[in-house]
């Protein structure tokens, strides 16, 4: 009898050697520099440190967006081949994939994290956007008849492929401040006003329309005249979750915890990515849990929650 039981116990250190073995394949380092990343920072089982990984789709507290998530998953390759085809038209078709592929989050109750991927006008805000990257940087634009031939194949992440240096762009542009961003929206949509193709007019004359609607006054419930805003926390958040397909990172609504002396510990949620010229996102703007404001951390100061990702690679 005590030799069966003693066959059951697990032996000492096996969990921890599973861990590491499980961190180093996770992060594609050696099982050495795992065991010394697990002993730093006090990783338990499928947690890793931000700077390695993926999160594209976050587990949260909104069924309602997991279903829409994995209803796209389900999708016939007719219906992929009809969307990327959609998607490969700029600068409308593209905005208006990349907002239903990245749907809105009501964020997690307890945390004090809003609504995540949302906004009004997110689909208009970032198609404007792309007339902007093409006013002022048109040598970033992939050729037509690349996008036609790409689309063909059915897959997102090709066309992200081939659209890669416009979204970067993009999500750029999405830095500046305010007013800058709307001047050269602004100046943008004048440009595209006096092309020669017919087509193009007639989409910066209703884009135009739709920015002077985003930016009018409003009558509030009481009253007072208030403006409503471009939605730029919301696509910032869709251009995150794209890039970090190719790039790696983990996208907004990512839970973690803190690592650095003055937070140790506390868990907060991922609400925006921070780029360098290349690579991951080196830092991001997190939500610490019943905060009023969000902080600012390096990708190595913050450790992923086990169990983020809800549908696989």
């Amino acid at each position: 009898m005590s030799d069966q039981n003693s066959r059951r116990t697990p032996r000492p250190g096996r969990a921890r050697k599973r861990a590491i073995r499980e961190q180093a394949a996770r992060t594609g380092v050696a099982y050495s520099v795992a065991a010394q990343q697990l002993e730093a920072v006090g990783l338990q089982p499928g947690e890793t440190l931000s700077s390695y990984g993926r999160t594209i789709y976050p587990i949260g507290s909104d069924p309602h967006r997991q279903l829409l998530v994995e209803r796209r998953e389900r999708r016939s390759f007719a219906e992929r081949v009809t969307d990327t085809r959609r998607a490969a038209t700029l600068p409308d078709g593209r905005a208006q994939h990349l907002v239903e592929r990245f749907p809105p989050t009501r964020g997690s109750t307890g945390t004090g994290v809003g609504p995540l991927y949302s906004g009004e006008g997110r689909q208009d805000l970032l198609a404007m956007v792309y007339i902007v990257v093409a006013t002022e940087s048109p040598g970033l634009l992939p050729d037509v008849g690349d996008l036609v031939w790409v689309a063909e194949m059915g897959e997102d992440t090709a066309l992200d492929t081939a659209c890669a240096e416009l979204d970067h762009e993009a999500r750029r542009l999405l830095d500046r401040k305010p007013v800058a961003l709307w001047s050269a929206i602004e100046k943008a949509l004048a440009a595209a006003e006096r092309s020669t193709d017919w087509k193009i007019r007639q989409e910066a004359l209703r884009h135009a329309a739709l920015l002077r609607t985003m930016m009018s006054p409003r009558e509030g419930y009481v009253g007072e005249l208030y403006v409503e805003g471009l939605p730029v926390t919301g696509v910032r958040q869709i251009l995150d979750a794209l890039l970090i397909v190719a790039e790696d990172g983990h996208a907004p609504g990512t839970r973690v915890r803190l690592l650095d002396k003055h937070h140790e510990g506390r868990t907060a949620t991922i609400i925006g990515a921070g780029w360098g010229s290349s690579g991951p996102p080196v830092g991001y703007l997190v939500w610490l849990d019943g905060a009023k404001t969000p902080l600012s951390a390096r990708a190595d100061q913050l450790v992923v929650l086990a169990g983020q990702e809800s549908l696989p690679r």
